[in-house]
């Protein structure tokens, strides 16, 4: 027989999971957005003085040697960046995921359950 208190009880658990779920969602998003501003920022900053750099060289060959180690500088620069913002994505798709968890494996087990009997 349908019971109003367990499906008013399980709805209340599902939003409450889903809840904690878009919380983890939107606090690391508004991380990697804040870390991407950074990075863009940072990255800006590097541009200019290195373009400072450039129009001061006395040499074509110091302007050579300027852009081989501003173009190594910023191609490495950006693999971290890239690496560390993956790595934050991969965090937050586990924390959006963990409250999930325990209701997942719960279901799981009923189902085993269920198949058994």
């Amino acid at each position: 027989m349908f019971n109003f208190d367990d499906a008013n009880r399980k709805s209340k658990e599902a939003l409450d999971v889903a809840v904690k779920s878009y919380s983890a969602m939107t606090k690391g998003f508004q991380a990697i957005a804040t870390e991407a501003a950074d990075y863009s920022k940072k990255s800006f900053e590097d541009g200019v003085a290195h373009v400072e750099k450039l129009t001061s060289a006395k040499s074509l060959e110091a302007a050579f040697e300027l852009q081989t180690n501003y173009l190594k500088a910023s191609y490495e620069g950006f693999f971290a960046e890239a690496t560390k913002i993956g790595e934050m994505y991969a965090d937050l798709a586990k924390d959006a995921y963990k409250p999930y968890e325990a209701p997942v494996a719960k279901a799981g087990t009923a189902v085993k359950t269920a198949a058994a009997a």
